[in-house]
């Protein structure tokens, strides 16, 4: 046994990712004598771990997760912390769980250190990264100290952590995106104002079951005070009635919603965003296309009312949004042809919002890790608007065969990875006189990415070095 492994290890936390370095610093700094496991024992593994070393973090490498890396301990375990990618239902987490170790997620080890600051919990199976930017960027605008963290940017943790040693201090608010793998660790979770913007099959290969999924993103909104809801949402507003209180928004058309029993606390009316008390602002603010961004943009200004923001205020700000990087991302115009970043659809009903939120015809770049999902509607948008798809990744043939098997009329081209497709995409593009290449890949990015981020980074690169051909 090794002196690191023979010190006082109350705390350990789990992995060497973004969301456990931040969860380790946080913390140690709290006075806790804190230790991380990793299963990887690469030079970068090294690199993290010695950085952590000198702030008085031990680090263990190349320790499976399993009972037997605890159990070879030599110190009792007060606490885990686990990182959003481990399973919530891991067998040595279970085990830990039977002993009577405390488990918790990564993000509440951030509640915990940013009490009392209210939170703005934003989760949804899409749009929660586009309504997360939204109402940061009002609240900024309105000369609100409300930073974005959570499973965007930078994370809870280390926000916190930022912020505990800075001269500022801790925020007026914290505006949080949370995924349904950090909701279902942190049940201690209590927002403020809670958002929830739609419910499609997503992350079944882990949680099981679509109601699974629900009751994980649910648990979130019933522990808010004030929750603020998409009527156009065909599965939430289908439970509606199971709702005792919550402000409903829609985009579409309220005399539906009212028929569905649902009073809404926003709408769109003859081109202006309206409330009970009357007109808001104009609801052509925002730039950016599509009817989704539309429902984002009524929820993102459902919290601006909250905290006391004028319509006139809010109308400003939103026509002054820049957009979400890898969504829907305008990167460039190239010989006529838009190269839009959707890097972020990363399942079949994202990409579709895409598809149908632009003109075409289109070239689109889909591919990647491929998940569980109903396809068919996806598939249908490219059949209506892509001229051409090229495809990359590990799915490519298995998106092949769903495209042959829809009959779809257009082009199909596969390659191996992103650059040959980005190529293809140029030339198909001008021989199909198509108006954009979009990549909106249906597909997780970890067959040859570390994230989306990572996915779309490449391709913001990719397509600035083409040349006009």
């Amino acid at each position: 046994m090794t002196a690191e492994q023979s010190r006082s290890a109350q705390t350990v936390v789990l992995g060497l990712g973004r969301s456990g370095l931040g969860a380790a610093r946080l913390l140690r700094r709290q006075g806790l004598d804190v230790l991380v496991l990793d299963s990887g024992d690469s030079p970068e593994h090294h690199r993290k771990a010695e950085l952590l070393r000198q702030e008085g973090i031990a680090v263990l490498l190349g320790q499976p997760l399993a009972i037997s890396s605890f159990d070879a301990l030599n110190s009792p375990i007060e606490r885990v912390i686990v990182s959003p990618g481990i399973r919530w239902d891991h067998p040595a987490l279970a085990a830990l769980r039977e002993r009577g170790i405390q488990t918790d997620g990564e993000i509440t080890t951030a509640w915990e250190a940013s009490r009392p600051v209210p939170w703005i919990g934003i989760t949804g199976t899409n749009g929660k990264t586009t309504v997360t930017h939204l109402v940061a960027h009002l609240l900024k605008a309105g000369g609100i100290d409300a930073p974005m963290c959570g499973n965007v940017g930078h994370s809870a943790a280390e926000l916190a952590l930022e912020r505990l040693g800075s001269p500022k201090g801790l925020p007026a608010w914290l505006v949080v995106e949370l995924s349904s793998y950090q909701i279902e660790s942190a049940p201690a979770l209590a927002p403020e104002i809670g958002i929830w913007t739609t419910l499609t099959p997503d992350h079944l290969e882990r949680h099981g079951t679509l109601e699974n999924y629900r009751a994980i993103k649910r648990s979130l909104l019933e522990h808010s005070r004030v929750r603020v809801l998409n009527a156009d949402d065909p599965d939430l507003a289908s439970r509606a009635s199971s709702w005792d209180q919550a402000r409903w928004v829609t985009a579409a058309d309220p005399d539906r919603a009212r028929s569905l029993g649902i009073a809404p606390w926003l709408w769109i009316d003859g081109g202006q965003v309206m409330h009970a008390d009357g007109p808001l602002l104009d609801a052509a603010a925002l730039a950016m296309p599509g009817a989704h961004n539309r429902q984002n943009m009524l929820m993102a200004v459902a919290v601006g009312l909250e905290l006391g923001l004028s319509g006139p205020a809010m109308e400003a700000a939103l026509r002054a949004f820049p957009g979400v990087p890898h969504r829907l991302e305008l990167i460039r115009e190239l010989a006529g042809v838009r190269w839009i970043n959707d890097s972020k659809a990363t399942n079949y009903d994202a990409a579709e919002v895409a598809l149908r939120a632009l003109d075409g015809p289109l070239v689109v770049l889909a591919g990647g890790e491929s998940k569980q999902g109903d396809a068919s509607g996806w598939i249908q948008a490219l059949v209506q608007k892509a001229a051409a798809v090229v495809l990359f990744g590990a799915a490519q043939a298995e998106f092949e065969q769903m495209l042959c098997s829809a009959q779809y009329g257009g082009v199909i081209e596969r390659h191996g990875d992103l650059a040959g497709a980005v190529l293809s995409a140029q030339q198909l593009s001008q021989a199909h006189a198509c108006k954009a290449v979009l990549l909106s890949p249906a597909c997780a990015s970890f067959d040859q990415y570390s994230d989306f981020e990572a996915r779309g980074e490449h391709f913001r690169a990719l397509t600035n070095n083409l040349q006009a051909a």
